[in-house]
């Protein structure tokens, strides 16, 4: 069973405030992975640096908690889903992407990836492409109420996808019991480049 971490009773701007402690900490991260696949300085220079960064990562584990992050909710219905590797506030490794909703149902992302989503040179690894594409269908099967797992998920690689600023989105073409249907796309600026469609089961534990 998939464990959610309640959190009681904890105000929405508290949970903004929290945004802004742990926001800029991920995406200075972010930033600084990039900035380790990209730089050329000299030896000294980069055993400077990782002596820096040794200390600031023993200061940030001098309190943490044990295993994963989860997803943590509030009385009030705000979700944390802060360690995600697609959406994570908290994790340097998600672009991060903010998913939208339309008044037809649709889900769609703006977003942007660099030198750390590479595969191809110059172009987004598929891999990349797949994880982007699971999540996104994911959210619309599931609505942000209903949890809805990966049953089945097939992509068509059109041509490899740039990198740079990217689009997906998608939409659920039917609904059946504990399963429904999604289908989606990833495009970059010359269109689409992945299109994607699956199949998402509430899972045994979530239905009534």
């Amino acid at each position: 069973m998939v464990e959610f971490t309640d959190i009681g009773d904890v105000s929405a701007a508290e949970i903004d405030r929290l945004r802004g402690v742990y926001g800029p900490l991920a995406e200075s991260v972010r930033e600084l992975i990039d900035a380790t696949i990209r730089t050329e300085v000299d030896a000294d220079t980069i055993a400077a640096v990782r002596a820096q960064i040794d200390r600031a990562t023993a200061t940030v584990r001098s309190r943490q908690i044990d295993g994963p992050f989860g997803v943590r909710f509030t009385t009030g219905g705000d979700r944390m889903p802060w360690g995600n590797p697609v959406i994570g506030l908290r994790n340097p490794v998600a672009p991060p992407l903010t998913v939208e909703r339309d008044d037809d149902g649709r889900v769609y992302t703006d977003f942007e990836l660099g030198a750390a989503y590479e595969g191809p040179p110059g172009h987004v690894h598929g891999g990349i492409s797949a994880l982007i594409l699971d999540h996104i269908l994911g959210e619309v099967a599931a609505q942000s109420i209903t949890p809805r797992f990966t049953g089945t998920i097939t992509l068509r690689y059109l041509r490899p996808t740039r990198l740079g600023r990217l689009h997906a989105e998608a939409i659920t073409t039917r609904s059946e019991g504990i399963k429904s249907y999604a289908t989606g796309f990833l495009a970059d600026d010359k269109g689409v480049t992945v299109e994607a469609e699956g199949v998402f089961i509430e899972p045994r534990w979530a239905r009534g």
